[in-house]
């Protein structure tokens, strides 16, 4: 089921610190889906390990807009990857198919593109049948 990996994605940063920063996704260019929801995180206790899941279709970029999160990623494979993202100018792609846990400094605040509407039949939520159902799927 994996054809691609995770992989940070370089957003450009525009400004001065005089004024300010800003940095755009845009579709083609460094986002490589049509984006479909944008959602955000904020207010997560630091010590409350968030995820513990994976999607069977859903693509993401998450990007770090204050604070540090830490994403730590798994393939059915167990090939794992862990992101530290503590720049709003850096974002990470997550392919389908990755459980993911989900570490938030205090002030951590993480926007989400999704390739995909909340659909809750493209979770995955019990670790034991991510490694099932993606080793049967990468069989077909």
């Amino acid at each position: 089921m994996v054809d691609s990996i995770p992989e940070l994605i370089n957003f450009n940063k525009i400004g001065s610190l005089n004024l300010g920063y800003i940095s755009v996704g845009e579709v083609q260019e460094n986002v490589p889906f049509e984006i479909k929801r944008v959602y955000w995180t904020y207010y997560t206790p630091n010590h409350v390990i968030r995820g513990h899941h994976a999607h069977i279709e859903l693509q993401q970029i998450v990007i770090a807009v204050s604070g540090t999160i830490v994403f730590d990623l798994e393939n059915e494979n167990g090939d794992k990857y862990s992101f530290t993202l503590d720049d709003p100018d850096l974002g990470l792609y997550i392919p389908p198919g990755y459980w993911r846990t989900i570490r938030f400094s205090h002030n951590g605040v993480l926007v989400c593109f999704a390739s995909e509407k909340y659909d809750e039949q493209d979770y995955i939520r019990d670790y034991d049948n991510f490694k099932k159902k993606l080793k049967i799927s990468g069989e077909e």
